[in-house]
């Protein structure tokens, strides 16, 4: 990807999210621009206009650390968005190289036999791993059936942002799709300011891109997030409604590799939900059970 656009693309976007009052600037007269004027910027970072313009054309290569901070708390970023601009500004320098994952064919990579066995050994929720471009890479027994429209149609390639955007089933599944589909691209989003070099990332931002409108508009964002804790709402073909804590762990021993396992609130609907997902999943299917899109 090209490291200058996406520079350019997201600090343009960070600041026409600020408007002058949450700065602590006047309105003034009438603005042709949303947000903040570059000058506004430059000032409240205490760097010359033309050097935050040369920032703003995706020049970061060389930019101190100071200023890179100054340049955060003058665009009001968040924690996710902070660790994006530091990515941006390593892969303009080339100094992400050793930092950066290695790189692997999703179909080449195996887990250890010791992560297969820690995933399944969690019994009572779904348990996965996955890489930055949403590819469902291990599961435990309970994941698989989770995620059973994902794994029973082959065009998903095991993919939860491909079945968000292009899958018919996405939108029963997550009941609250609109959410659902800005943590995917946000999540694709970070990985692409994180791993530029990732084909395969390209590739599948490329296909979302031209096949989804929804994608495209929100990939035009520029939203990042860290993807950490919280709670989803969702609806199994199986068994229903579910509401479940999710918890992502980056996994120290494969950078680039986030390790989410799935619970219910203990003694609620959804914990009944689950167990009755793993007598499902230890029950043999039908081969027709699930449907599968053209």
């Amino acid at each position: 990807m090209d490291n200058q656009a996406e520079v350019r693309e997201f600090l343009t976007s960070r600041r026409a999210k600020i408007t002058p009052e949450q700065a602590g600037l006047p309105a003034g007269p009438r603005r042709r621009v949303p947000g903040l004027r570059r000058s506004e910027v430059a000032a409240l970072a205490d760097v010359s206009v033309e050097y935050y313009a040369k920032l703003e054309r995706g020049n970061l290569a060389g930019v101190s650390p100071a200023v890179l901070e100054a340049v955060a708390r003058a665009l009001r970023l968040d924690e996710a968005e902070r660790a994006h601009l530091l990515h941006l500004a390593q892969a303009a320098d080339g100094s992400d190289a050793l930092a950066r994952p290695r790189r692997r064919a999703t179909r080449q990579w195996k887990p250890h036999p010791s992560l297969q066995w820690a995933l399944d050994a969690v019994t009572e929720g779904p348990a996965f791993v996955r890489n930055g471009r949403m590819d469902l890479l291990a599961v435990n027994r309970l994941a698989r059936a989770f995620y059973a429209d994902v794994y029973a149609d082959p065009h998903n390639r095991e993919n939860l942002a491909r079945f968000t955007f292009l899958s018919p089933d996405a939108r029963r599944f997550y009941p609250d799709w609109d959410q659902a589909a800005d943590i995917s691209v946000a999540i694709l989003r970070t990985e692409a300011g994180r791993n530029p070099h990732d084909k395969e990332l390209h590739d599948l931002v490329g296909e979302l891109s031209t096949r989804s409108d929804a994608f495209r508009t929100r990939w035009g964002a520029h939203d990042v997030r860290h993807h950490g804790t919280g709670f989803k709402r969702y609806h199994h073909a199986a068994v229903g409604d579910l509401t479940l804590a999710y918890e992502g762990l980056e996994m120290a021993a494969e950078p680039g590799l986030t390790l989410t396992i799935y619970t219910a609130e203990p003694a609620s609907p959804s914990e009944q939900g689950l167990r009755l997902l793993a007598s499902w999943a230890a029950t043999p299917q039908p081969p027709n059970l699930h449907h599968t899109s053209d």
